[in-house]
């Protein structure tokens, strides 16, 4: 029903939107910006209209930048952390509890069975095992 509906009211649109470029191509410098950036949309025309045909294909990143967006913030913020190294741990840290939101596992279930596997000598050659994707209770 979506592609459907691309079809009828997307593809027109499209497809003068490409024309538009052809011809605007040979008018503008061929070092512009403007020319590197038709160049760019023209040359990826098939890739563009995958979502005239295929109703799954969001037409926006959104989805995405909301999903990631907890953990960008965080890091952000682990600039004003007072030192370099203060700062990398905490966005490591912070990145690994997002981690484990993102895959349904309860933060602090996760980092309190971590910790107590590594000061029982949790092998360095399994750290994978400790991952929060890993993660059973």
């Amino acid at each position: 029903m979506r592609a459907a509906a691309r079809q009828a009211g997307s593809a027109p649109v499209v497809a003068a939107l490409f024309d538009l470029w052809q011809k605007t191509l040979p008018r503008v410098s061929g070092k512009s910006k403007l020319a590197e950036a038709l160049r760019y949309a023209t040359t990826r025309r098939a890739i563009f209209e995958r979502f005239l045909a295929d109703g799954r294909i969001e037409l926006d990143s959104n989805i995405v930048e909301r999903a990631i967006r907890p953990q960008t913030i965080t890091r952000k913020n682990s600039l004003f952390a007072g030192s370099d190294g203060g700062g990398r741990t905490w966005a490591t840290i912070a990145t690994l509890l997002q981690t484990c939101k993102m895959n349904d596992v309860d933060p602090v279930a996760w980092l309190t069975l971590t910790l107590q596997r590594i000061a029982n000598r949790w092998p360095s050659s399994d750290i994978d095992a400790l991952m929060p994707w890993n993660y059973r209770a």
